[in-house]
């Protein structure tokens, strides 16, 4: 009889399972986040492993907040260790081979929307992915952020302006004129 070791079988067989079907989605969360995709994948493992430490511990139907909120405070953390500006990919990179008919217009507004993204506060990029990529409502936000649904909203109308008068949207929002029209 082959002699088997505990640590060649998974201690949550549960996890595995959870992380397997959650890394897409965590990795593209991470993505907005960071606005690199190393960047994200490392801290979508970061954020794994923690929650791996702890996952005999969670409440089932609280899973997906715990490993949210996980995700939010270790790229807060990152940001606070690293000082240093990342240069953002101009593209997202699994979609950077797919050739459709608009393939160029998709990059270009994907690139604009990174670089906005990059211009923003670490907190107001938080809110506006949450609300707007993981469509949280207000006070799942402020639950993830531990701060006041009234700070949330403050954050996401602060860095929806930053982005509207971004330049890289600011020439889009321009009228164009009509033909034959007063200036």
């Amino acid at each position: 009889m082959p002699h088997e070791t505990s640590a060649a079988l998974p201690e949550h067989p549960d996890f595995a399972a959870y992380a397997g079907a959650a890394w897409a989605r965590l990795v593209r969360t991470a993505l907005l986040l960071t606005g690199d995709f190393h960047e994200a994948e490392d801290l979508v493992q970061t954020t794994l492993a923690k929650v791996y430490a702890r996952w005999g511990r969670l409440p089932p139907d609280e899973v997906d907040f715990y490993v949210r909120r996980s995700l939010v405070n270790n790229n807060i953390s990152r940001t606070r260790r690293r000082r240093v500006t990342h240069l953002l990919m101009p593209f997202l990179p699994e979609r950077v081979h797919q050739s459709d008919q608009g393939h160029a217009e998709s990059v270009e507004s994907r690139a604009a929307i990174t670089e906005a993204l990059g211009s923003l506060s670490t907190r107001q990029r938080t809110v506006l992915v949450l609300r707007y990529w993981e469509d949280l409502p207000e006070t799942a936000i402020a639950e993830v952020l531990n701060c006041s649904p009234g700070t949330v909203k403050t954050h996401a109308r602060r860095g929806l302006e930053a982005l509207r008068s971004h330049p890289a949207f600011a020439a889009a929002e321009r009228p164009h004129p009509l033909p034959g029209a007063r200036p």
